[in-house]
């Protein structure tokens, strides 16, 4: 009994201390747990930081002595969105709003570098429809007698602050204003979001603007209209509410849908070509769903701005100038150039001298001393026509196009600036031709023929198309310098320099010591000359000195191939100057293929390209005998010839007859000496492509095999050639990714394919020497036109051929009369 007593009494002793020992473990535990969940969610102590302090409002800060009170932006965001969208947000537009801004979020949501309102009891589901009413009675406990203008923003929604600002300037924000573009719901909500016939609402995207005196009527009310919803749209809710307890409707006016844009593109609005019509005149565009695109708009924006500042410059420019002649002060004078003393000597023309940039637009600012100092006009259609050019029809290139685009555009922003205040408005519809020339001094000239469309929508409404003429003079502006940094500057310079000394001091020593290989920088490809010949020994005795000159004793590390045609007879002296070329340097390779068949260019490339003289790695130049060339011309070839990627077709400079050159420029250039570049000595041939620099193992694809072989005589086999090169450029690789019915290393295979590309760029050390073209009359009717156009174009220049035309009054005579027979000819066809 005694021991049952005590073996109870133990029993109780160890449950009671049991107790206690699991209390005490238990408070620890919580009281860790609770710790370590405040640590994990590293709650900031926002309740610090007051309304004001959020958004940098000052107390001083009233709507009456600051300029910063006169609107203020509440943006809808998420958690997710603020290190995204909210900061391209703030770090574009945001900082340039006339007032202040801040990001609503859900509660807890904190940022140390942005204006972050983490809203109580607020989440981030969607639909925001509370988020969006507690933002907006935020701003009117906090904010309601500090601003005139509220408006409520989505994240994705960019601003342009100074449109935004003179907008609401020329608006009475006492009075109750709801505005932005208003909306009673798609076609598959219509009649289903319960409105009254009278009753709309303000799109949320593109943003939504509330006087205070409209937000001061609605936010007492927010709690009923929270309580009361009748559909899931937090922008339907809002203007229920603002028409229930302010008395006004959204703003019914056609324009809002410009001012306040919407693209309903989705993700893909804003994400191609930024110069149109609706980015120029918007105040807000919506949506830009991703940060990256916020940037570049607004970047382009800022273009505009600069562009428009530029023009401000150039205008004040003119009214000094203007002024100065009313005062009678001196174009000489140093008081009219900024940052230049009175007392200052020097004669020279200061970058903003008004005198250049002052000037009225007219075109007659150049006068011309002499027929030679003419500015030529070009024409433009749908092609361009200009006589600067070798070829006088040319299609009209992407800068000049949207030169134009811009010249119209804001011609046309200038005249609708203020016709719709009247009830009009000009459209253009068309440029129909135009003239254009440039003064290196001046600008650019154009006068330009118009189709334009006048509608007039007030009073008798008409739809009336016109035709003006533009004239528009684009001044240039000042020059502006943008220094690089020194640091930067000075290290890449040493960096280059060291590396270049080091490089060729390698070069030099390897070639009298052996040194390890990985001292010394990679070899360069192997360039091999590829020249077809048949007869013109003198030509050919040039071409070899020149080589000699440049790969041999340059020692460009070059092999030369020569493809010869004739009979044994006639090439004893084109072999003996081979021979005498590789006696003087054993150590080049020298090497011929002998022909007997009649001259093809196209069967002379294709043979050298296939022997044996030339391996994978090596790169091929197809060259002219007619041509010389510099060390430049093979460190072109070399920069610009890619393995598997890329094919180098130079643009040569092409010599002019050198007796009809004008003027003293037909004086003969010294052998050795590299021909002199200018317009009157010569043109680059664009459309020459016989000159090719290519890798072998490219040449040899499957798809281009080399040149075609069936062309005879002269020209031709390049233009076929180019045209197999730009389909390889243009094949799809064929990826076909877990498919059975392949082999398993298709995939591999496919993207080894080679995508060639065509490089071109004018090479001035490349010179095609001048010499008489025959045409003959049994090539086919393509390489006969060729022949002549290429004889036609080696003539002379165009100024010149101009010259020997108004020299003679017969040709003045002729041209008058053929012009009026065929005239006459089409007025008696018209008759008929």
């Amino acid at each position: 009994m005694l021991q049952h007593t005590m073996t109870k009494r133990k029993t109780l002793i160890i449950g009671f201390f049991g107790i206690a020992l699991g209390l005490c473990i238990g408070t620890m535990l919580k009281n860790y747990l609770a710790l370590e969940i405040v640590k994990r969610c590293s709650l900031r102590p926002t309740n610090l930081k007051t309304p004001a302090d959020i958004i940098g409002l000052r107390d001083e800060d009233t709507i009456q002595n600051s300029q910063r009170n006169l609107v203020f932006v509440g943006v809808m965001t998420a958690k997710s969105f603020l290190e995204g969208r909210a900061r391209a947000v703030y770090d574009t537009w945001g900082k340039e709003v006339p007032g202040r801004m801040a990001f609503f979020s859900s509660e807890g949501s904190y940022s140390d570098d942005l204006p972050v309102v983490g809203l109580k009891n607020v989440d981030d589901r969607y639909p925001p429809q509370k988020k969006s009413f507690m933002m907006l009675y935020y701003m009117y406990e906090h904010y309601i007698d500090r601003f005139e203008w509220f408006i409520r923003a989505d994240d994705d929604v960019y601003m342009e602050p100074d449109k935004l600002e003179r907008f609401l300037r020329s608006i009475d924000s006492s009075k109750p204003q709801f505005i932005g573009q208003a909306g009673k719901g798609n076609s598959e909500e219509f009649g289903l979001l319960s409105l009254e016939f009278d009753e709309n609402f303000c799109m949320g995207g593109p943003g939504v603007i509330l006087s205070s005196e409209t937000l001061r009527r609605v936010a007492p009310h927010i709690p009923s209209c929270l309580k009361n919803l009748y559909s899931t749209h937090e922008d339907v809710e809002v203007g229920r509410c603002v028409q229930k307890f302010a008395g006004i409707p959204c703003t019914w006016n056609y324009e809002m849908q410009y001012i306040l844009r919407h693209n309903s593109s989705g993700r893909n609005a804003y994400t191609g070509k930024l110069k149109r019509k609706e980015i120029h005149n918007a105040i807000t565009l919506h949506p830009i769903k991703q940060a990256p695109l916020m940037y570049r708009l607004h970047s382009y924006v800022q273009g505009l701005k600069a562009e428009e500042m530029r023009q401000e410059s150039l205008l004040l420019h003119r009214d000094i100038k203007r002024m100065a002649k009313y005062l009678e002060v001196p174009d000489e004078s140093t008081y009219m150039l900024p940052s230049v003393s009175p007392e200052s000597d020097s004669t020279k023309r200061h970058f903003q001298d008004h005198n250049i940039l002052g000037i009225s637009p007219e075109l007659n600012k150049f006068v011309p001393a002499s027929t030679d100092d003419l500015l030529d006009w070009s024409f433009i259609a749908r092609s361009l026509y200009s006589a600067s050019s070798a070829n006088p029809k040319q299609k009209i290139d992407s800068a000049m196009r949207e030169g134009l685009e811009d010249a119209i555009t804001e011609v046309m922003e200038n005249i609708n600036n203020y016709s719709r205040q009247r009830g009009r408005v000009i459209e253009f519809r068309e440029l129909l031709y135009g003239y254009h020339r440039l003064d290196a001094l001046h600008g650019q000239d154009m006068i330009l023929d118009l189709l334009l469309i006048y509608k007039k929508y007030r009073g008798k409404k008409m739809t009336v198309p016109v035709r003006r003429h533009l004239y528009v003079q684009r001044a240039f502006t000042g020059i502006f310098v943008k220094e690089v940094d020194e640091d930067f500057y000075n290290v890449t310079l040493q960096q280059s320099l060291l590396g270049s000394l080091f490089q060729n001091g390698m070069a030099r020593l390897s070639s009298h010591f052996t040194m390890p290989s990985g001292l010394l920088s990679p070899t360069q490809d192997k360039i091999v000359f590829v020249l077809p010949i048949a007869g013109r020994l003198g030509t050919f005795e040039r071409f070899l000195r020149t080589y000699e000159r440049v790969c041999v004793r340059g020692e460009q590390h070059c092999d030369l191939l020569v493809v010869i045609f004739g009979s044994p007879d006639e090439l004893g002296d084109h072999l003996q100057l081979l021979h005498d070329l590789h006696a003087r340097h054993v150590y080049q390779q020298v090497n011929w293929i002998q022909r007997s068949s009649a001259f093809s260019r196209g069967v002379a490339l294709d043979v050298a390209a296939r022997s044996s003289y030339i391996r994978q790695e090596d790169i091929i130049l197809f060259i002219d005998v007619d041509m010389v060339f510099e060390v430049e011309t093979l460190q072109r070839v070399r920069m610009h010839t890619q393995r598997g990627k890329q094919v180098y077709l130079p643009i040569v400079f092409s010599q002019y007859d050198p007796q009809r050159r004008s003027g003293d420029a037909g004086g003969s250039e010294d052998e050795g000496e590299t021909p002199r570049i200018d317009d009157e000595r010569g043109y680059f041939r664009q459309f020459g492509f016989g000159i090719c620099a290519i890798y072998k193992s490219d040449i040899l694809d499957e798809d281009i095999n080399g040149f075609d072989k069936d062309i005879t005589g002269w020209g031709l086999e390049d233009v076929k050639f180019l045209e197999k090169i730009v389909r390889v450029g243009t094949r799809q690789r064929g990826f076909l990714a877990n498919t059975a019915e392949l082999a398993m290393d298709y995939n591999e295979a496919a993207e080894q394919w080679r995508r060639l590309s065509v490089f071109r760029a004018p090479d001035p050390t490349l010179v095609h020497i001048y010499h008489d073209i025959s045409c003959d009359v049994q090539l086919d009717a393509p390489q006969y036109n060729m022949c002549l156009g290429t004889k036609a174009n080696s003539l002379g220049s165009t100024r010149l051929m101009e010259q020997l035309f108004h020299s003679s009054p017969e040709n003045v005579q002729f041209a008058a009369d053929f012009n009026r027979q065929k005239q006459q000819q089409q007025q008696q066809q018209q008759a008929r």
